[in-house]
């Protein structure tokens, strides 16, 4: 008994498509595990600069008006 040539590539095409998706997922969830890099995110600084942002765009509308 022997397989088909076409047969024998359908096999190996699929066995390779299982083995490229399973590394795809191994990466994507190392990817998700990792802590972020960087430094912490600083809130106090970020609801300055929003502020600073919001006055901006107010003096900038009272500008136009």
């Amino acid at each position: 008994m022997s397989i088909k040539p076409q047969i024998m590539a359908a096999i190996s095409g699929a066995i390779a498509a299982y083995i490229a998706d399973e590394e795809a997922y191994q990466l994507a969830t190392q990817a998700q595990a990792a802590p972020a890099a960087g430094p912490p995110l600083n809130l106090w600084a970020l609801a300055g600069r929003q502020e600073s942002m919001q006055m901006r765009l107010l003096m900038q509308r009272r500008s136009l008006r």
